[in-house]
Formats: C-alpha cells, structure tokens, sequence
C-alpha cells in the first residue's frame, strides 16, 4: 500500500513539511553563488519559506540586482538522525523557486520564495510532491519534539528498545549487534537494526495516534504490553 493511501504512514507532503519544521539550517545555491544558511529561516502557513538575511549580506544584494526583482534559487534541506547510528541521513529535501523582497509585514530585508517544485528523497526513493499537497498538508504533531524523544529513549531506555525488538519476532533476521530508534511520528516508532555487515529498519506502529509526545510515551508502553499490535520491517533494508 503507497504512503498516500495508508493512513497509518504519512503522505510525502506531510514527510516534507515535518522536515522544515524541525529544519534549523538549509543549504542555498542561486545564482553560481552557494550559501549555508543558519538560524536565518522561518516556515509559515501553508509552507511559505521566507529567509532573513542581513541587510548587507551578498544574498540581499544578489536579489536587489536581480532582474524584475526575483533570483532563481534551490533551497535544500537535509535530515538527519539525532542519534548516534549508521547511516544517519533519513531525507533529502530540495525546493526551487524564485526569491524575491517578502514585503513589509516579514520585515523590510527578509525574501520570500515562490516555489516551483518540491523533491523529496529517501531510502525508498525520490518523489515530486505537488504544491497543493505541500500546502495543505501539516507538520507532523511530534515532529519539533521528535529529536529529544529519541535521544532520550536512546540514552535512558535501552532495555525498552530491546524489548520493543523482540516485537519483530522471525521477521527480523538473525544477528542484530546495535539497535537505536530511528523515527518517531504520530503513527509509530522505527528502529534501526545494525548487523555487523548492514542494517535494516523496524517500523512498529502504535496501537492509536499519538498527538503529542506524552501520548506517544504512551504508545510505546502500549505496544510492548499488547504485542499483537500492526508492525513491519520498513522495505529500506541496508545489505
């Protein structure tokens, strides 16, 4: 079943949007000149990205010159793990458009991007996401929270990751050496599974929605009490 129809998984827009929400750093290129961007964006309703560089930065003065006032520019975004395992890249988002003054009400020095198209690419693939999808879709209710939740089960609670490995029963291959949390989102945990050769991803999924972090604690407690609840092993499996 594809991620758009499952309502178990998120859609490819609700996985980008989750994405920049937690983003704090993007990498820019416009124009032959290329930028590492920090601290220096903001998210708003219905995806709008806007960047706030300094007034007298090379960006604002690329935009200024530009001609009819709007920069072609490709904006991407990377995610990675928060915890210590092989192979932390989890996505690859890349957003091209034209930059352009974002007008008084962001401030007189920030820009706007006007999109033209959304790349989204993971173990599984690489996938356009339409412009309507990504702006009618919603972060996921865990995502700002998502890297502390993981660091923490990771730090305080191996033998709750442990356990929550014997869920997988014979569907996991034999000889795991390491096994961290990967993911977590409204709909499940993931786990990586690390072999001495390789690795492959755990996805258990909660028995409800989770819609924010509490109820996901709770969720994982639910999962390790009623074993039978739905979980697979995520097809990106690593050789």
């Amino acid at each position: 079943m594809s991620a758009a129809t499952d309502m178990s998984e998120q859609t490819a827009a609700e996985h980008v949007r989750s994405l920049l929400a937690r983003a704090v750093s993007l990498s820019l290129t416009t124009g032959g000149q290329d930028y590492d961007l920090i601290g220096m964006h903001s998210v708003g309703s219905k995806g709008r990205i806007t960047l706030h560089p300094q007034p007298d930065s090379p960006l604002a003065a690329q935009v200024s010159a530009a001609p009819r006032g709007s920069l072609a520019a490709l904006l991407e975004f990377t995610d990675i793990a928060p915890t210590a395992l092989r192979d932390r890249v989890r996505a690859r988002v890349t957003i091209s458009g034209w930059l352009a003054p974002a007008g008084p009400e962001e401030g007189g020095d920030a820009l706007r991007l006007v999109l033209a198209r959304v790349t989204l690419g993971t173990a599984a693939g690489t996938q356009d996401v339409g412009l309507d999808a990504f702006a009618l879709a919603e972060p996921d209710p865990l995502a700002v929270e998502e890297a502390a939740m993981l660091t923490h089960l990771a730090d305080a609670h191996e033998d709750m990751v442990a356990d929550l490995i014997v869920l997988a029963g014979s569907r996991l291959p034999h000889g795991v050496v390491r096994a961290l949390p990967l993911a977590v989102d409204r709909h499940g945990i993931t786990l990586r599974c690390e072999y001495r050769e390789g690795h492959c991803d755990l996805r258990l999924l909660f028995p409800a929605t989770a819609r924010d972090a509490a109820e996901a604690g709770e969720q994982v407690r639910q999962l390790l009490t009623t074993p039978r609840c739905s979980h697979h092993r995520d097809p990106s499996a690593r050789p």
